[in-house]
């Protein structure tokens, strides 16, 4: 976590050693204007009647330029940690996306989509603060304390405990905040994950909260989180609303006690009478000195108050920064010309499942095939072809593509090689030329014309070419300005613009109408016909024609043929098969 807040570049390090030269000459400069003060005293004073007002002014002169200083140095040092603190938070947040883009879902269920955000801004911003607030008192308020205590050593010890007892009540009270804010701040950073959470599932959902009329149910798990959150931050709220009154009343009262103490001290005989006039004017600059170690603890204090949540948000950090990824890169590429795809007795179980969803499955896809995976909701498909492109890895057997496991293969390769589009078909905000090219392989980034001509393959032309900036118009955030089907056909036409070797549609084909169906798998078996091909499909009428068909039920393969022959000894894919199609139009 400590390594975590001296997240700082070479030139950081600089920086701060520069602000700490400023610091230094901001307290020489606070600490100069009480001996000044003491100067004007003894001249108002001096018995002799020497004293002019010229010398009081040049000792104001002196006064003021010195709280001039002490503004252009803190103004200084402020500029520097803002820019420190900044350039820090901008290389965690960039180490955190860096390390969650190397994910894999087993990572991603694990901290939850919501506590990733809220890690990757929340608590970010609040190391930011901490640095930047750190870099002006932290180092500030040790160096004005232990200077200030060397300026009232000599002032005699009744004066000397008077301080010290005022820092050791506030020390105390310190301790006390801390000790009770500290698990209100590891609760507050834990309830702002469930807020977000919460937050973002009633906007993503917000179509079917209100079919569902389930918007007053959806406010009361918003209510139930916020309210509760409000509670913890309104207690710690009003400890620190206590807090700060305290310290004010104690700047207030370490005067008056100096005083008091001094004029005992001078009632009592413990001063000289002649010397009383003199004490006297040191007590002024005393109880300056005396102002200045008091407000360099509430300076410390103040700093120390964030630390807690500080060290909450930096252990959140650390925690998916040090997380070690379950998918690691290997090291081999993807053969130009493997001859065939395996699974090797491939088992598969969900973190934390009792249960595999996987068996004992053993299959070849020789290279150019088109192949299907058919069974009930649940048989295990889309896990299945989901263990080529290492979304998962195995728990048991192995993937291999050309006779290489895919996990020794590195992960960019793997990638290039295998195109992937998932059953809820993803689109980002931006424009359709974007959302096609999104992802290419390096250096085969597609033009205008692969782009036509990949829209055209997906079906999606239709409607591209009827908008007035073609396949520059704009599509909003999560393709909300289309339909279903036009998401999934710009889905599609993103994997045939990439033209990777392998393919694999995860039930792509589900949110097409019949005919568009049809005309898309037309065209995909003309323009792919040197590719690998892997379709999860529930309609029987998209897979009937295809090379092969594995039949899934309970995450086994129960049944591997074509259609004809599969309709003669597979019963499962037969049930599944009557049960979408009459018994002609199997046979058609």
């Amino acid at each position: 976590m400590f390594k975590l807040l001296l997240k700082f570049n070479k030139r950081d390090y600089i920086l701060i050693a520069i602000a700490c030269g400023f610091i230094v000459l901001g307290v020489w400069f606070d600490l100069s204007i009480p001996t000044h003060m003491g100067n004007i005293a003894e001249l108002v004073r001096n018995e002799s009647g020497t004293a002019t007002t010229g010398q009081v002014v040049i000792q104001g002169v002196y006064m003021l330029s010195f709280a001039i200083g002490s503004v252009i140095t803190s103004f200084i040092i402020a500029w520097i940690a803002a820019m420190v603190s900044a350039g820090q938070a901008e290389k965690i947040r960039r180490e955190i996306y860096q390390k969650v883009d190397g994910f894999s879902l087993t990572e991603v269920k694990k901290f939850s989509t919501a506590s990733l955000i809220t890690r990757s801004t929340n608590d970010v911003t609040q190391v930011r603060m901490f640095t930047a607030m750190a870099i002006q008192m932290l180092i500030r308020a040790p160096v004005l304390a232990i200077w200030a205590i060397v300026k009232i050593s000599n002032s005699g010890w009744q004066i000397s405990l008077v301080t010290a007892t005022v820092v050791f009540i506030i020390s105390a009270v310190m301790i006390v905040i801390l000790a009770l804010c500290l698990p209100r701040f590891k609760k507050v950073q834990k309830l702002t994950d469930d807020l977000n959470r919460v937050s973002r599932e009633n906007l993503t959902g917000v179509r079917v909260v209100r079919a569902y009329n389930a918007k007053y149910f959806e406010q009361a798990k918003f209510e139930k989180v916020n309210h509760e959150l409000a509670g913890h931050n309104m207690f710690v709220g009003r400890v620190m609303g206590f807090a700060w009154p305290f310290y004010a009343m104690i700047l207030t009262g370490v005067t008056v006690a100096i005083y008091w103490v001094g004029s005992s001290m001078i009632g009592a005989g413990t001063v000289a009478a002649a010397a009383a006039p003199k004490f006297a004017e040191d007590l002024i600059v005393f109880s300056q000195y005396s102002m200045n170690i008091m407000l360099a603890f509430i300076l410390l204090i103040w700093v120390l108050t964030m630390l807690p949540r500080t060290l909450v948000s930096a252990k959140r950090i650390s925690e998916v920064l040090e997380t070690k990824v379950s998918i690691e890169s290997g090291d081999l590429l993807v053969e130009e010309n493997f001859k065939n795809i395996e699974f090797k007795n491939v088992g598969f179980k969900y973190p934390g499942a009792e249960e595999n969803v996987l068996s004992d499955i053993s299959l070849t896809i020789k290279r150019g095939q088109t192949v299907a995976f058919i069974g009930s909701t649940g048989c295990g498909k889309s896990t299945l072809v989901n263990l080529l492109s290492r979304i998962y890895d195995p728990s048991e057997g192995e993937v291999s593509i050309g006779g290489t496991s895919v996990k020794n293969m590195q992960l960019e390769s793997l990638n290039d090689a295998v195109g992937y589009v998932p059953q809820t078909a993803i689109i980002f905000g931006g424009t359709v030329k974007e959302n096609v090219a999104f992802g290419s392989s390096s250096g085969k980034d597609p033009g205008d014309d692969d782009v036509v001509r990949a829209l055209k393959i997906a079906q999606a032309w239709d409607f591209v070419e009827k908008y007035e900036e073609g396949i520059n118009a704009p599509i909003e955030q999560r393709g909300k300005n289309l339909s279903g089907g036009q998401k999934q056909r710009l889905s599609i036409a993103r994997i045939v613009a990439r033209n990777p070797k392998i393919f694999i549609f995860d039930d792509t084909f589900s949110a097409l109408d019949y005919k568009t169906d049809k005309n898309l798998r037309k065209a995909l078996k003309k323009e792919l016909k040197d590719a690998t091909v892997l379709i999860v499909a529930q309609r029987i009428g998209t897979i009937k024609n295809v090379d092969q068909i594995f039949v899934m039920e309970n995450g086994r393969i129960v049944g591997s043929g074509k259609h004809d022959e599969l309709l003669q000894n597979c019963k499962v894919y037969k049930e599944i098969a009557l049960s979408q199609l009459s018994e002609e139009e199997l046979l058609g």
